[in-house]
């Protein structure tokens, strides 16, 4: 699998670690920055991963910050993506089961880095369950980005 990353300067340790331990199990990774803990904006780290998952450069997109929150306002904004942040195991399984989530995002200052991998590693392997009930919320989720596009 191809995955785009990315984080602020509160998360790019984490990014390091996620990077390694994804590489190690055989998936592409493409790092989007930062790599300092010099203060940056988080917007413009989540855009071009998510520009990455949106065009299908990148199967995947995996976005780190202190708490993960703002990544994920920033990466919604977005059309077509469903990013979701996730804080335990379950959630991690919930999101791509239900949701169908293509991004994920995680707070370093939140998550330690062992079950920041556990939920990386957990998001990575399952699968969305393609039934009508899920799908036709995905549906009623693309009908909303229509009608209203990517305002705050």
């Amino acid at each position: 699998m191809k995955i785009a990353i990315g984080a602020d300067h509160a998360g790019f340790r984490l990014k390091d670690d996620i990077i390694r331990a994804l590489q190690a199990e055989g998936h592409v990774v493409e790092d989007f920055g930062c790599h300092c803990a010099d203060s940056i904006d988080y917007p413009d780290y989540a855009l071009p991963v998510c520009e990455q998952v949106v065009s299908g450069k990148a199967d995947r997109g995996i976005l780190i910050c202190g708490t993960g929150i703002g990544m994920s306002i920033a990466a919604n904004k977005i059309p077509g993506i469903r990013c979701a942040l996730a804080g335990d195991l379950f959630s991690a399984k919930a999101t791509r089961e239900h949701n169908d989530s293509n991004v994920l995002a995680l707070g370093e200052r939140v998550v330690g880095p062992g079950v920041a991998l556990e939920i990386v590693k957990v998001w990575i392997e399952t699968e969305f369950s393609q039934g009508p009930r899920h799908q036709g919320r995905i549906d009623k989720i693309k009908r909303l980005e229509d009608k209203y596009g990517a305002r705050s």
